[in-house]
């Protein structure tokens, strides 16, 4: 399985997600596989709606990206 890699720019990483777990690669092949089955897996949602529940909740935390 291929890592992203630090400062690549993709998934406007502004709060080192990506390089805090390239420290601990266990952790980041977990979070890599939580968010594929999340967003990915079989379910009663479709992409869209998954996608939007996560921009969604990503701007009431607050989240820059």
């Amino acid at each position: 399985m291929a890592f992203i890699e630090y400062g690549t720019g993709l998934a406007g990483d502004n709060d080192n997600i990506l390089r805090i777990h390239g420290v601990a690669p266990k952790t980041q092949r977990a979070h890599l596989a939580l968010y594929r089955e999340v967003m990915h897996g079989d379910g009663p949602l479709t992409r869209v709606q998954r996608e939007i529940i996560a921009i969604t909740v990503s701007q009431a935390n607050g989240c820059p990206y």
